[in-house]
């Protein structure tokens, strides 16, 4: 089986544009979250939400983008794409075989008031219509470059950009593409915002993520993506940052936004990515855990943790400390950061931690460390119990 090859990546979020200004504010354990300050709402100084500070106009001025529609979304994709596929040296995209794998769950809903006015006030429609789907994200990015391979976006909640790498590397094993663009997306916005103050799972204060008087998450935003390649098919002189040894989904269907209290969603795709790598639970150096700061999904994660790897849990940490829960984007944030972590030979902190949780007992890493490192399990947890682990492996 053709072993998938990252050979590269693009990144922002609160902590920084590109991914050396974010490991360089993991390591010196920076913190993105704070007030709100690119919309109107009553939660404002209420809420803390983990803000790219780049307003709309000066990123569309430093990316030459422009239309109507145009979305944060499509921004900080546009980015965190770029970024990337010059990182890969893919460039130009027009007469390869490259599939475009997205994941968001915000899409265009950060301009629903937009939308709403032009409802009430233009009778020919709105430019922000069709901006409004999930889709229009891979859609603009494939208008931009002529990407003519398979595009595809995901919304598993939580888990999207994880999937969204899982799915890459499936069309890479089986020839649908030669090269793959696979991440995620999702910018803040007031709808979201909203829904989960419904849900009472935000927390006033800045989040701390396997402690036990955690208050819930911090929203973010941000964008990822990675190239991944066969390695069998790499151009002489092609940089490999890491190996995706390994991928897991399993759904518990416990509850529509929680999981289930034994963790069976997360035990299962842990397990899942476990197998199909061939690698024991012995062998996972480090795991860059979901680690919401919620009082479900921290609980149930950890007793996830202890029932696959027993009483020799690994080294882990929650990064959302520092970049807030980035939604459809976070799993692919976090797989960055895990390649990273290889690269480097380095685990993150996690911020905040001061007390374990009373039925597990785990401490996460709270302070920078260097070490060997050799596989990294990267996860994320969907609202509905789609979970997915991604296991990446020093190249």
């Amino acid at each position: 089986m053709s072993r998938i090859v990252v050979t590269g990546m693009g990144l922002t979020s609160a902590i920084g544009n590109g991914t050396e200004a974010n490991r360089q504010a993991l390591i010196a354990g920076s913190c993105g979250i704070g007030s709100l300050e690119g919309f109107t709402t009553r939660y404002a100084g209420i809420l803390p939400c983990a803000e790219i500070k780049e307003a709309n106009p000066s990123m569309q001025a430093r990316l030459r983008a422009s239309g109507a529609g145009l979305t944060r979304t499509m921004l900080l994709a546009l980015d965190a794409f770029e970024q990337a596929i010059r990182d890969a040296n893919l460039l130009p995209l027009t007469d390869q075989n490259v599939a475009l794998i997205n994941a968001t769950t915000v899409g265009g809903m950060c301009l629903t008031d937009e939308l709403y006015k032009d409802s009430h006030a233009k009778a020919e429609g709105s430019a922000y219509l069709s901006a409004y789907d999930l889709g229009s994200v891979g859609v603009y990015l494939q208008s931009r470059y002529g990407i003519k391979g398979i595009i595809n976006t995901f919304n598993t909640a939580c888990s999207s950009s994880a999937n969204a790498l899982m799915y890459g590397a499936r069309l890479l094993r089986h020839g649908r593409a030669d090269k793959v663009i696979a991440g995620g997306v999702d910018s803040l916005a007031k709808f979201t915002l909203n829904g989960f103050n419904a849900l009472r799972i935000l927390s006033p204060e800045l989040c701390r993520p396997f402690d036990r008087d955690r208050q819930g998450l911090n929203l973010g935003e941000g964008a990822a993506f990675l190239v991944l390649e066969r390695e069998e098919d790499l151009r002489a002189g092609s940089k490999v940052y890491a190996v995706l040894s390994g991928a897991g989904n399993a759904a518990d269907a416990y509850h529509p936004s929680s999981l289930s209290e034994e963790g069976e969603g997360p035990f299962r795709s842990m397990q899942q990515a476990l197998q199909a790598s061939g690698l024991q639970c012995s062998d996972i150096s480090y795991i860059n855990a979901h680690g919401t700061a919620t009082e479900n999904n921290d609980e149930v994660e950890a007793k996830a943790m202890l029932r696959l790897f027993g009483q020799r849990v690994p080294p882990f940490s929650s990064t959302k400390g520092s970049t807030g829960h980035t939604l459809g984007a976070a799993g692919a944030v976090e797989a960055v950061f895990s390649v990273l972590s290889l690269i480097h030979q380095e685990v993150y902190p996690g911020l905040r931690f001061e007390h374990p949780i009373a039925q597990s007992n785990l401490k996460p890493v709270t302070e920078y460390e260097q070490r060997p490192l050799t596989h990294v399990m990267s996860n994320s947890f969907g609202f509905g119990g789609n979970c997915s682990t991604l296991i990446f492996s020093k190249a």
